[in-house]
């Protein structure tokens, strides 16, 4: 835990694990620029993703989890789109 934290938790229902299980791997890659000030933790559970965001400032926190919903958004719609019968 990081001292004097803000944290905020998001937690998106795609319905199945499989779809969950594809966001999750796409968007774990990504690593947190400044881990020093952002910690993030994502975790699959009943077709959820769910996500913890800890920040050391209220700014670091508000850049980080809109960072990461835009991406969240792009791999979302590419679910959307290809299903998940796409071959990876």
């Amino acid at each position: 835990m990081l001292p004097n934290s803000r944290y905020s938790n998001l937690d998106v229902n795609y319905g199945s694990v499989e779809n969950a299980s594809i966001v999750y791997a796409a968007l774990a890659v990504d690593k947190e620029l400044q881990p020093d000030k952002v910690k993030r933790h994502m975790l699959v559970s009943d077709g959820k993703l769910m996500v913890h965001f800890e920040a050391v400032e209220a700014r670091f926190l508000r850049a980080s989890f809109s960072a990461f919903v835009d991406v969240l958004t792009l791999a979302t719609k590419t679910i959307e789109e290809f299903g998940s019968d796409m071959k990876l």
